[in-house]
């Protein structure tokens, strides 16, 4: 397989808007939880962070032993709802501030991630606004996207100009991109590290990724 990427793209997914370069990956299995949606929803969720794992190569668990849980997903209607959640300011310092400021800015979507002693994901929050746009967007599609928005720290802007999904032309369904999924699938590569803040970091993605000889299915939706 040749990356669809140059070494150039693959840093720009990484670097942050202070133009530092910021990487990391989960360095444990990932035990996720979804608040205030339904069993089917639930599912879909759950589904599409298990079809992020699978060509990732990560596993997933039912619980994390130290958190219970580590990757939250919440859905709700309005950003003062999380001031509600028992415990939640415990585990998003400063929980008023952001939400007086997400609130302020009409954001629709947050996610923010705890580290371990190595720089891996250690925890993730996911935080959805369900209005507007979003609330338009299909469950099975935006699951997806934010299963593969949370399994690695990506840069601030690497979605804003293109999602990181497509839609198959012949049967409408909707896929991960291939060369955002080999880019994932590059980063869980056993040889890889969990974190990473030097930029000749994208450079050895660049070289798994030339180095594959066939892509990992996407995942339909």
């Amino acid at each position: 397989m040749t990356s669809l990427y140059t070494p150039e793209q693959i840093e720009q997914l990484f670097t942050h808007v202070d133009g530092r370069y910021g990487f990391a990956r989960w360095g444990r299995p990932i035990a996720p939880v979804v608040f205030g949606v339904e069993d089917d929803t639930l599912r879909t969720v759950k589904g599409a962070v298990e079809a992020v794992a699978t060509f990732a190569g990560h596993q997933m668990a039912e619980t994390d032993p130290e958190l219970g849980a580590n990757l939250m997903f919440f859905f709700f209607r309005e950003w003062s709802e999380l001031l509600e959640v028992p415990d939640l300011d415990r585990m998003i310092p400063g929980l008023a501030e952001l939400v007086d400021r997400l609130s302020e800015a009409n954001a629709s979507q947050y996610r923010a991630f705890r580290f371990d002693d190595q720089g891996g994901i250690q925890a993730a929050f996911v935080f959805l606004r369900m209005s507007g746009e979003l609330a338009k967007i299909p469950a099975e599609s935006l699951a997806l996207a934010q299963a593969v928005q949370v399994f690695l720290l990506w840069g601030d802007q690497a979605f804003a100009q293109a999602s990181p999904l497509a839609v198959l032309p012949e049967s409408g369904a909707t896929i991960v991109r291939p060369e955002i999924a080999g880019v994932i699938a590059a980063a869980y590569d056993r040889m890889m590290p969990v974190a990473a803040t030097d930029a000749s970091h994208a450079l050895r993605l660049y070289a798994r990724l030339q180095a594959s000889t066939s892509m990992p299915a996407p995942h339909e939706s």
